[in-house]
């Protein structure tokens, strides 16, 4: 019973005494849209944290968050709990970011504040500003904007795996299941991406 209550690895831990997820799909299956309304409260910050990130954009990650969730709510009578809840919403989302860049024929400007605060904890931010990096000594405003930058060159795989990993704290196994790629496939294009963009803050520093 404790596997049943206790969230998988990258999950939105339930309140003490709250419904695990698998019960609240099934409750909405049935209908009971409070149980879908609970979901989505759950998952609605993850959601909007990764479209926000692959996107660059508020307005744009706003819409795509809504939209993930229309069209979870239209497909859920088809789920079937092969992947936990959080894993196929992600898949969603990501192939839904996705497909709405592809078809985005202009870069958005981007504004200085496209990076949370938390990003001081994010392992890129640490390894960009480790003693004796010629990046140490930017203001955090500059070095949002040129992370901020850099990320969005990098190619879609590329970003989709550092915004859930470095930025979201998704684990490696759990995002091999959304992209559906090998975990040592994940881990490669993560150690691609990070290098990747301190070459992109490197050219910055000339």
């Amino acid at each position: 019973m404790a596997d049943d209550v206790n969230p998988k690895p990258g999950e939105v831990p339930e309140a003490d005494g709250g419904i695990p997820d698998a019960d609240l799909v099934f409750k909405a299956q049935q209908g009971d849209m409070q149980a879908f309304d609970e979901l989505v409260e759950r998952y609605h910050g993850k959601i909007y944290g990764l479209t926000y990130n692959m996107t660059s954009n508020r307005e744009d990650a706003e819409d795509l968050t809504q939209e993930v969730f229309v069209k979870a709510f239209n497909a859920l009578p088809r789920f079937k709990g092969n992947s936990s809840f959080y894993t196929w919403l992600y898949r969603i989302a990501v192939n839904k970011t996705i497909n709405y860049r592809k078809k985005r024929n202009r870069k958005r400007a981007l504004s200085l504040d496209q990076f949370d605060q938390e990003i001081k904890t994010d392992d890129i931010y640490h390894d960009l500003t480790a003693k004796g990096s010629p990046l140490r000594n930017l203001s955090l405003t500059e070095l949002q904007k040129k992370l901020n930058e850099a990320l969005q060159s990098l190619s879609e795989k590329h970003r989709t795996v550092v915004v859930m990993h470095d930025m979201q704290g998704i684990p490696h196994e759990e995002i091999a299941k959304v992209v559906g790629a090998s975990v040592g496939t994940v881990r490669s294009r993560l150690f691609y991406a990070r290098r990747q963009m301190q070459a992109e803050l490197t050219e910055f520093m000339k």
